[in-house]
């Protein structure tokens, strides 16, 4: 009696051998190696033009509140000014920027409002950047108006 045996599949039906799954790892790991650095940089700017839009924008909330009440928020009313009607201010016809409050900065801490502002300005709006203390380069980097 001659014992029977499964025939060997064909050599496309075997799979991936040891050394093709490292060199398709490797692969991988280049790829990944060269996109992570750019995925990264492209993230850090997309916050910084993020904060610089909504600066913007709460700088001409400021100019509005301005031109209704006659004057900017004082530093204690804060950027709060211009979402909610501060106490005794009849000529606020707010709010003077969309959403429930002032938003955060892409880093979710508030925004710095200063009057009157350096260099001659009448106001300050700044986010400290990635790292939140002052100075700093890159996504560090101060943004203000």
């Amino acid at each position: 009696m001659k014992l029977s045996s499964k025939p060997s599949p064909p050599r496309d039906e075997q799979g991936l051998t040891l050394v093709e799954m490292l060199v398709v790892l490797a692969i991988l790991a280049l790829v990944v190696g060269l996109v992570a650095p750019r995925v990264v940089d492209y993230l850090g700017r997309a916050k910084s033009t993020t904060a610089k839009l909504q600066i913007e924008n709460l700088a001409a909330g400021l100019d509005l509140f301005r031109l209704d009440v006659g004057r900017y928020p004082s530093q204690s009313e804060g950027l709060a000014a211009l979402a909610q009607r501060p106490s005794a201010l009849p000529a606020w016809k707010g709010p003077y920027i969309k959403g429930d409050g002032v938003p955060p900065d892409p880093w979710g801490r508030p925004y710095t409002y200063r009057i009157p502002g350096r260099d001659g300005r009448a106001f300050d709006v700044l986010s400290l950047g990635a790292d939140g203390a002052p100075g700093g380069s890159g996504e560090n980097q101060d943004i203000g108006n």
